[in-house]
């Protein structure tokens, strides 16, 4: 492909959309120079800034370049990265860590749960697992004293889940019917993560197949519980797609910041909720539930209202979350409505139910930001608000200690006295939970305010509450913030498919390592 332009990059991803790529799987563009040989590898000696946040997706490429004994797939022994993660992807990864984590947080749901002598069950499919896990618990890896964890493996026969919208949902439901069937389980925690999954893609059938899948599923799991006398509530971490459309008829395929369900079932006549609350509120709600004190740093409130009689001490719950299903009055556009779901329409009928909201400042965000699916498993387990990583980078880049931050500036500086490449890699959007096209910014400003020239980007792409072609664009927002300061070059470009992965599938992720450092892929002439 031969583009001679400082743009040569977005122009190819243009090209790409041309010939039917899309792209989350966009597959590798590879900058060429006139003399047939790939521009700015990484090479041995070179420091890489990995800018994504979350972390639970960027693990595995990330252990592909800096684990000593990697054998997952051929990789080159011996590459000496000065490698920086902007927020802890893993504990024990040989990584400088731009922003470690404050602290795991205690008194979580979990916790208290623990703390109590009770038994309690995580369920899901793998696909999910870090939020149920993970995030519910306050980012503690390890399980719990009483907790179980059972985790279906997600499937790998299919590419994207719009060939199997129902992705491995009967497994999972059939796993919680066991949990409920155990009367030695206290509390059953679910995650139906198949609408936020099948959400992201650009099938409207498809979803429409995953959200009935989920209800039909929600409907056999509550009504086991109800049977062994068990309280349930349904509730959901964000909303995906019941605001399907742009207000343009385009289809917007990410997170929203629609408030989202709470239901609760099972419970003594005569109980109310208040009609709003947020998630934090939830934790505490259990909580009341189960006749437990709720700790002092849960600032949360319980959504019961007065005027219902609990007596409800240590009483057995079933607690599902249906993963990206928001709230939208508006039908236009609301595949959630459109959907035939009888028993999320019949639960909310006849049950108390409040909505929550789960996105934005309620869930430690900046405000008008939308919900995702680790903030929302992180404030329904801690009862509180929780300021996220990216709230914390945007204060540095403004206070201006974003540019002063040493891991950072230990990579630079390796650079500058062993004459090496400093490597920026991550997604490229304003909109991804995942990470933002402003710390890829503030980043090459850093670069160049240090006196460092070869500095290189590699950019990830995924169309997740964007606008069609939008990765094109924000690549030629790079090249042209590279051209206005004189620093940096975009050399690699490729759909988040093969880059964030967290299944284990390899074959992947190679894609992607052969890319950043043999230079396969379509070549780029620019």
């Amino acid at each position: 492909m031969r583009i001679k332009s400082m743009r040569a990059m977005s122009a190819a991803v243009r090209q790409a959309y041309r010939r039917g790529e899309e792209e989350e799987t966009l597959e590798p563009l590879v900058l060429f120079d006139g003399e047939g040989s790939p521009v700015g590898r990484v090479g041995k000696g070179d420091s890489v800034v990995f800018y994504n946040i979350r972390g639970e997706r960027e693990v595995e490429l990330t252990r592909s370049l800096v684990e000593n004994g990697f054998k997952e797939f051929p990789v080159v022994e011996g590459m000496g990265l000065h490698f920086v993660t902007m927020v802890e992807y893993q504990r024990g990864l040989p990584v400088e860590v731009a922003f470690p984590p404050a602290g795991v947080l205690t008194d979580t749901l979990s916790d208290v749960l623990s703390g109590q002598g009770l038994r309690q069950a995580k369920v899901t499919e793998a696909e999910k697992a870090a939020h149920i896990t993970y995030f519910l618990n306050g980012k503690k890896g390890e399980p719990l004293p009483g907790e179980e964890r059972v985790i279906v493996p997600t499937r790998k026969d299919v590419v994207l889940f719009d060939e199997a919208p129902e992705m491995s949902i009967s497994r999972v439901s059939e796993a919680v019917v066991d949990k409920i069937s155990d009367r030695a389980c206290d509390i059953v925690f679910v995650n139906f993560p198949n609408v936020d999954v099948v959400g992201h893609i650009e099938n409207e059938q498809a979803v429409i197949r995953a959200v009935e899948a989920v209800d039909a599923h929600t409907g056999r799991v509550v009504d086991k519980a109800l049977r062994a006398g068990m309280q349930v509530i349904v509730t959901a971490d964000h909303g995906t797609v019941e605001r399907w459309l742009y207000p343009d008829g385009v289809v917007d395929t990410g997170h929203t910041d629609s408030p989202v369900p709470f239901i609760l079932a099972g419970m003594d006549a005569g109980l109310t909720l208040r009609k709003e609350g947020e998630l934090a509120d939830v934790a505490p709600t259990v909580l009341e539930i189960m006749g437990i004190p709720c700790p002092s740093t849960m600032t949360g409130r319980s959504l019961i209202e007065a005027g219902g009689n609990l007596q409800t001490l240590r009483r057995r719950l079933l607690f599902i979350i249906l993963d990206g299903w928001g709230i939208n009055e508006d039908r236009t556009g609301n595949l959630i409505a459109r959907a035939v779901t009888p028993v999320m329409d019949g639960l909310w009928a006849r049950f108390p139910h409040s909505e929550l909201k789960a996105a934005g400042e309620a869930v430690g965000l900046p405000e008008g930001t939308v919900g995702n699916s680790e903030v929302g498993h992180l404030h329904l387990g801690a009862g509180r608000r929780v300021y996220s990583d990216r709230s914390r980078i945007d204060r540095a880049i403004r206070d201006g200690s974003f540019f002063r931050n040493s891991a950072f500036l230990k990579a630079v500086t390796a650079a500058k006295r062993n004459g090496r490449s400093l490597h920026l890699m991550g997604i490229v959007s304003f909109f991804s939970s995942h990470g933002s096209v402003d710390h890829l910014m503030a980043l090459m400003e850093m670069a160049k305010r240090e006196g460092l020239e070869d500095v290189f980007v590699h950019a990830m792409l995924g169309r997740r509450g964007e606008q069609p072609e939008s990765g094109a664009n924000y690549v030629e927002m790079i090249e042209k913030k590279a051209e206005e300061i004189g620093v940096g070059r975009v050399v690699s470009v490729i759909g988040r498919y093969w880059s964030m992965d967290r299944e284990e599938n390899w074959d992947r992720v190679e894609k992607t390592y052969r890319m950043l450092i043999k230079g396969k892929g379509t070549p780029v002439y620019g």
